[in-house]
């Protein structure tokens, strides 16, 4: 079996792209989420090893999220994903407790297992 991920992101169609090219990959996505409440409920029933967590919700950020599951001792690894570039979110990135961070257009499972296999 795979690295377990939990999808966190308000639109369906990133969401489908990202759940196949995750399982294609060998990847066992275990859920998806679309905003702060379905993903915080997600992550406590699912327990997955790895949440793919967009940065830009409706009723939250990924970093509020992060923090959160940080605060609650979620033994998760949390990679943000954005539309938009890490340089764009200057250091609140590393700020926010998450391993790592990949631009949507460039979400590939090497991608993923470069920050997953990368040291802490």
């Amino acid at each position: 079996m795979g690295t377990t991920i939990l999808i966190v992101d308000d639109h369906a169609g990133f969401r489908a792209q990202a759940r196949a090219l995750l399982l294609a990959a060998g990847y066992d996505v275990v859920g998806e989420a679309q905003d702060r409440a379905s993903a915080l409920a997600a992550v406590r029933a699912l327990e997955p090893e790895v949440v793919l967590l967009d940065v830009q919700l409706p009723d939250s950020t990924g970093f509020e999220i992060a923090r959160s599951l940080r605060d609650e001792g979620a033994p998760c690894t949390i990679v943000l994903t954005s539309s938009r570039e890490a340089y764009d979110y200057g250091d609140r990135i590393s700020r926010s407790g998450a391993r790592g961070f990949i631009s949507k257009g460039d979400l590939s499972a090497p991608a993923l297992a470069d920050i997953l296999e990368a040291p802490a």
